[in-house]
């Protein structure tokens, strides 16, 4: 029981609703144009809760074998720095998590695309493998990414980018320019909970050589790169609902400004980079209610 506790702590549950905003988002414009089957949503769903729980054990495990995740940590304890899960357990558990998700993805591929598009799968498959790399590698390794501030780049494009983009393409076999607004809305605000993370842990990592965007911009060029991602994702949307003229369910997905604009209001005024972690699920729900509320409002 304790062990499988232990997984699920380092699963990290809370971070899951944020990894399938993308997918609902990029689901919701496809129903709306009458491309929509259950099958390749769901597929697309597990997928990428495939590809979040693989980083989460990957980060747990890099940071574990590089010394970040130390006293000094002011998240909750990973499951290897407590000693709940130890180095070989978590490797076997990323190498399970890979093949589980590959068998997941050729599935999806497969019922998106059947056998007759064969160039376009294998380009599905190239970006499976490559949100697998890029999971593993952000802590992993002497080129871990994470380490050299470039998470930012990789939460946008695969959290907003090819999520919202990559999931409408499943299903209706094509692109329209207007899908890439929510898509950025999605990976800006993605890329906010990553941020934040980093502000919270900026001081330790700094110690520990680690050298988010949070480290390299410093404690007041951090806040206001914070404040331009939200706002972002923001003024990315409201293009979107203006140029797509829909005006009614605008309304009702534009609700999480409310907390969204409470969040900007307690970071402006932080002091304690600690008090800044329950702000990251503020984002990570907003976002989630966000495309909820999109998808909702396409439905209605």
């Amino acid at each position: 029981m304790v062990k499988v506790k232990a997984w699920i702590s380092a699963a990290r549950l809370r971070t899951l609703p944020l990894s399938i905003s993308g997918i609902i988002t990029g689901s919701a414009m496809a129903y709306e144009e009458g491309f929509f089957r259950w099958s390749v949503c769901v597929l697309a769903l597990l997928t990428t809760l495939g590809f979040q729980i693989l980083s989460n054990f990957a980060n747990d495990y890099g940071d574990g074998l590089k010394g970040t995740d130390n006293q000094e940590r002011v998240g909750p304890m990973r499951a290897m720095q407590s000693g709940l899960l130890s180095e070989t357990e978590l490797k076997r558990g990323i190498i399970f998590t890979i093949l589980i998700t590959l068998l997941i993805s050729t599935a999806l591929i497969y019922t998106a695309f059947g056998s007759n598009d064969l160039i376009i799968s294998m380009v599905f498959f190239l970006l499976g493998i490559g949100a697998i790399l890029a999971a593993v590698n952000y802590t992993v390794g002497r080129s871990a990414y994470g380490y050299r501030g470039l998470g930012d780049i990789f939460v946008f494009a695969f959290f907003g980018i090819v999520a919202v983009g990559g999931s409408f393409f499943l299903f209706a076999h094509h692109l329209n320019a207007l899908l890439f607004l929510p898509a950025i809305t999605i990976g800006l605000w993605s890329t906010a909970v990553l941020n934040l993370n980093n502000m919270r842990d900026r001081i330790p990592d700094k110690r520990a050589n680690k050298n988010t965007l949070a480290v390299i911009l410093g404690k007041k060029v951090s806040k206001t790169y914070h404040y331009m991602l939200i706002i972002g994702g923001f003024l990315a949307v409201v293009v979107y609902f203006f140029l797509s003229k829909e005006w009614l369910w605008a309304c009702i997905s534009l609700l999480v400004v409310l907390p969204l604009g409470m969040h900007l209001i307690t970071v402006a005024a932080n002091k304690n980079p600690a008090l800044l972690d329950p702000e990251l699920k503020k984002v990570a729900l907003s976002t989630f209610l966000f495309s909820i509320l999109f998808a909702l409002g396409y439905w209605l």
